[in-house]
């Protein structure tokens, strides 16, 4: 980020209230150590109990601290609120922006620079860490949660956290300015597909369609680029499954929300462990759902080797699957999906070629306009040419003037439409 654009980021007026929470905004007060005194007193303190009781015997180690004499009321105030998030809170600093609504995206760059994304739009935020050891604290928190680990030996995490939120870090030794935070939030009651219309992501006629598609089986593949909506999408989209139907959910880290299914099971890889034992990856969570008598299988995400075992799965009767990929076209994703098969598999490319384009029935490409707004671009079927290629039927197509059309094409294989009674007016 350039040094003008940090500075428009900055000079952005706030959507929401944001307290002052820079690690040097406390006229030299010694952070470490008042939040050491201020944790031993609380841990001794009868009163704390609670946060209401942490709070006040915080406030009273403060006042009762010759270091923080001098300190006006406000500044007293705020760092009560820093303390208090030190010692009762996961996140230490970063927990106001996971409570504030609004915000989708949290990205910590080393221990002084911090920006938020909201509504389409990005901004640096007065929040900084008072060290290295401070921010890598809260990344350990996080990861350990969910029994991962982060170090030198091991410096990239993909976690979550208690309430949902997909977070990727960094450590600092392959980070040049200093440990590396990204954390995704999505909402806490989930977006709906009236949302996504609402929104503009896509047309009433185009979720009405891909409703249809899903109930009556079809196998979705969402692929779209970085930030692009596909896990949203995809959760909506499971909105259309029936509720009586037995669903397995596998993840890398667990992030989608399936809501309305009793019959829900969800899988999640784990890393090996600090032996190098233990690891159970994508594929063997794949193969082990098959014999958990699913009615559909959803894969968050086909980043790998998985892959090969996803497209068995569609292409063995386990209709209504659902995926995602990142992509930069309906053609990129597909090529990416050639690759991805090519190097676990010793198959010709036109066997490949055939099983995705039988496995897979519809994808549907997302994008991210120039106004930031999140698009469907594509929703197109896919088939098996005469020469061996993957071919592309679209169905709906993103006009700059005219936004998401619908292109009068109909479903070339009605096979599933028709056998699960889909509604008559999209033939």
């Amino acid at each position: 980020m350039t040094a003008m654009n940090e500075q428009n980021t900055a000079d952005r007026e706030f959507p929401f209230a944001m307290q002052d929470l820079r690690a040097d905004s406390y006229q030299g007060a010694d952070l470490p150590a008042l939040i050491g005194r201020a944790r031993s007193a609380v841990h001794v303190s009868d009163e704390s109990d609670g946060d209401a009781g942490a709070r006040a015997v915080i406030e009273e180690t403060l006042l009762a601290d010759a270091s923080c004499a001098l300190l006006d009321t406000e500044t007293l105030s705020r760092l009560t609120d820093r303390i208090f998030y030190a010692l009762r809170r996961d996140l230490y600093v970063l927990d106001p922006l996971m409570e504030q609504e609004g915000i989708t995206e949290i990205m910590v760059n080393g221990v002084r620079d911090v920006f938020i994304e909201t509504a389409g739009q990005v901004y640096r935020v007065p929040i900084s860490f008072e060290s290295e050891q401070a921010l890598l604290e809260v990344i350990r928190r996080i990861a350990s949660a969910v029994d991962r680990e982060i170090n030198e030996l091991h410096p990239i995490v993909d976690a979550r956290t208690a309430g949902g939120a997909r977070v990727n870090a960094v450590y600092g030794n392959i980070a040049l300015n200093g440990p590396v935070l990204t954390i995704r939030k999505f909402p806490a009651s989930g977006y709906t597909m009236a949302d996504l219309i609402r929104f503009g992501t896509l047309t009433e006629e185009c979720a009405a369609f891909l409703g249809e598609l899903v109930r009556t089986g079809y196998n979705l593949f969402i692929s779209g680029g970085t930030s692009s909506g596909k896990t949203t999408f995809l959760n909506v989209l499971s909105e259309y499954i029936e509720p009586d139907e037995r669903v397995i959910v596998i993840e890398d880290s667990a992030e989608l929300a399936i809501r309305g299914i009793e019959d829900l099971v969800r899988l999640e890889c784990r890393r090996q462990n600090t032996e190098g034992k233990g690891a159970v990856g994508m594929s063997q969570l794949i193969r082990t759902s098959l014999r958990m008598r699913p009615d559909r299988i959803i894969v968050g995400e086909v980043r790998g080797a998985e892959v090969v075992d996803m497209i068995n799965a569609m292409n063995t009767g386990h209709d209504g699957s659902l995926s995602t990929g990142h992509g930069n076209s309906v053609q990129g994703m597909l090529r990416r999906l050639e690759s991805m098969f090519l190097q676990e598999t010793a198959f010709p490319l036109e066997a490949i070629r055939s099983q995705i384009a039988e496995g897979i029935d519809v994808i549907v490409h997302l994008g991210r306009l120039r106004d930031r707004r999140r698009v469907v671009l594509d929703v197109e079927e896919l088939y098996l040419s005469e020469t061996g290629q993957i071919a592309l039927h679209p169905l709906f197509t993103y006009d700059r003037t005219k936004g998401l059309v619908r292109t009068g094409n109909t479903l070339r294989d009605r096979t599933k439409w028709e056998r699960n009674g889909g509604q008559t007016q999209w033939l």
